[in-house]
């Protein structure tokens, strides 16, 4: 009994960290930006991601495409500052909700949460979530995040850091 019961358990947790079932015709693209919308409560097409690392973590930067834009802009705002203050408390729900997966990194963020610091800043066309800590295991785990990011979203920036 007990084997059944730990192999249920086994496919119910790999069923959850699937990706979401794309409707038929639907592009992975086209996906991730329905999923992203709902999730982040803003429209991709009009918000630019980059995701950077740095030599003590990284950033996650999302500024609306049009600088007038005043409504995206602010819930872009909103939803960083929601970011840093999640992330802090080790609640990764929103990258869930927009891959449909954990994100690579999260499980260990989370293990090391006391060793990471999460800070909302302001841009002139958004916001940004600088992630740091001095802790290389820790590191190690926001570079894996962020590295998973900038693949799923295609920002093209780069996958290493800049010496």
């Amino acid at each position: 009994m007990l084997i059944r019961t730990l192999t249920l358990v086994s496919i119910l947790t790999a069923l959850a960290q699937a990706h979401h079932t794309m409707p038929p015709g639907m592009s992975h693209e086209a996906h991730l930006k329905q999923m992203g919308a709902a999730a982040m409560g803003f429209d991709q097409d009009k918000a630019a991601h980059h995701f950077r690392l740095r030599q003590d973590g990284g950033t996650i930067d999302v500024e609306a495409r049009d600088p007038a834009d005043a409504v995206t802009r602010q819930a872009i705002r909103t939803h960083l500052q929601d970011i840093a203050a999640a992330f802090g408390r080790g609640d990764f729900s929103k990258p869930f909700e927009t891959h449909g997966e954990v994100p690579p990194g999260v499980k260990a963020m989370q293990r090391r949460r006391q060793f990471l610091q999460y800070r909302y800043e302001e841009l002139p066309a958004g916001g940004r979530v600088v992630i740091s800590t001095a802790d290389v295991n820790g590191r190690d785990a926001v570079f894996e995040f962020l590295r998973y990011q900038i693949r799923e979203h295609a920002t093209g920036d780069p996958l290493t850091i800049p010496r």
